[in-house]
């Protein structure tokens, strides 16, 4: 856990919803487990036992709390801070990776045996890959019974589940009731019209989701994306495709989900949390950045600064490649005419978003357009996707995905930074040589010689800053 046992207590007393999500609070004389900020009645101290996870709370016998659903709060902070075998693990758990891979399938992932994951994690998250993967599908399987009219059938195999007894069975046990209980209890329903879920994204407060909103906005691909109402985008998933329509609201993000295979909905929530960092510790990185006199108006005049991060980690890295030294216009512009000629259409369009971005085979054989040396690293880029030499997902270590990216011929510092920072979460990643970043800390007063010193200040947190220097630079 990101907290000790003293400050845990402290924060439950407080019922301080800023630490929901960072760990599970267990009172030992009910059998059940809250978030921190649960309004029931603060049991003795002598009750209360802490988990860095559902999953060990679940493993040690306790049951969710169906006043507070512990299991509807925004993700760990932990997972993207640090980036270790256990944090790397749990952004792919969350993908789906063990529904749909196994254990092997993970541990292959992340370049482990199957039994040093399961060690590892046992140890410093209190359960198993099993286990974790456990306690993610009964959470996608409460949302699709409390939000949907799906039957409960085909809501156990969406949510994972390998059988109608295994779903029965874990359902009573993480939530001491029935399925279909659940459902008749259920304050909202939504109807299921074509595969749509609409759900709500929690976040810790505050929580720029404007300025993440804007930033994908000013780099929209017609086709791909839709900024005329809110922000929409399709999504290439593991069973399918799928649209996302997002909105912000007062404590969290509405969403509209429309899927080809319901099988698909915990892979496309943690990757639209991902996208809008909904996971992030606001407070941890405004204690930071706001000890610098340079960046403290910029800190307070965003409250809840987020990084944007991804939901496709090959679109990013192309993207990328296509905007290196040219203006966001001129990338999104290129970026528009590659969709429109080798973009596959969406089987299932939902009115402006039509196309899903070019497979990495598709982009490997393609003439691409441009200057002749950054086609050849777009094509070789997506040719070490295609053939599995590079893997562009949430569980690779930092280090090794950039050392990776810079092997290609085109590929810079700039490049492969850029990438961590979105496609990883990576928090701590300063573009010095940003020429736009440049000229934020310019106009806060900081000189281009003395950025990366400076900058030093800012960890772990150089992400974040590196956001605010870009608001500076476009204000």
């Amino acid at each position: 856990m990101l907290v000790g046992h003293e400050e845990a207590l402290r924060a439950v007393a407080a019922r301080d919803a800023r630490f929901d999500g960072c760990f599970i609070h267990a009172v030992r004389s009910t059998g059940i487990y809250c978030r921190p900020s649960c309004p029931a009645p603060t049991p003795k101290q002598a009750n209360s036992a802490f988990y860095p996870t559902a999953a060990a709370a679940q493993a040690a016998g306790y049951r969710a709390c169906r006043r507070c659903l512990p299991d509807a709060v925004p993700g760990s902070p932990e997972w993207d801070l640090r980036a270790d075998l256990a944090g790397r693990a749990m952004r792919l758990i969350g993908d789906g990776v063990v529904d749909r891979e196994g254990v092997r399938g993970l541990a292959d992932r992340l370049g482990y045996s199957e039994r040093q994951l399961t060690r590892v994690l046992t140890a410093e998250l209190g359960a198993g890959p099993l286990g974790l993967a456990r306690a993610h599908r009964a959470h996608s399987a409460r949302i699709l019974i409390e939000t949907t009219s799906v039957p409960l059938t085909d809501v156990a195999f969406a949510a994972g589940f390998s059988s109608l007894r295994q779903f029965n069975d874990t359902m009573r046990e993480v939530f001491a009731e029935t399925p279909s209980r659940m459902r008749a209890g259920a304050h909202r329903k939504a109807p299921n019209g074509g595969g749509a879920v609409r759900l709500r994204l929690p976040f810790r407060r505050p929580c720029d989701v404007a300025g993440v909103l804007s930033f994908l906005g000013r780099r929209a691909i017609a086709g791909l994306e839709d900024v005329s109402t809110g922000y929409a985008r399709a999504l290439r998933l593991p069973h399918g495709t799928g649209v996302a329509s997002l909105s912000p609201a007062k404590d969290h993000v509405a969403c509209t989900l429309r899927l080809a295979d319901l099988r698909d909905l915990g892979s496309a929530v943690s990757r639209l949390r991902r996208l809008l960092d909904l996971d992030a510790d606001p407070e941890a990185v405004r204690e930071v950045l706001g000890e610098d006199p340079a960046l403290r108006r910029a800190v307070d005049g965003s409250p809840g600064i987020r990084v944007p991060g991804a939901v496709d980690g090959l679109e990013i890295a192309v993207r990328a490649v296509l905007g290196q030294q040219v203006s966001v216009a001129a990338a999104r512009r290129t970026t528009e005419n590659l969709v429109a000629e080798l973009g596959e259409p969406l089987p299932h369009p939902d009115g402006a978003v039509t196309t899903l971005f070019p497979t990495a085979e598709a982009l490997a054989r393609a003439e691409i357009p441009g200057p002749r040396r950054r086609a050849r690293t777009v094509r070789e880029l997506a040719a070490a996707v295609a053939e599995g030499r590079l893997a562009l997902h949430p569980g690779r270590e930092e280090a090794r995905l950039r050392t990776e990216l810079e092997r290609i011929p085109g590929i810079g510092p700039w490049t492969s930074g850029y990438v961590a920072m979105r496609v990883l979460g990576a928090p701590d990643v300063l573009l010095t040589g940003d020429l736009v970043l440049r000229r934020g800390a310019a106009r806060l007063g900081i000189g281009a010689d003395e950025l990366a010193e400076r900058g030093e200040r800012w960890s772990p947190w150089r992400s974040y800053a590196g956001v605010l220097l870009w608001k500076a630079a476009n204000s």
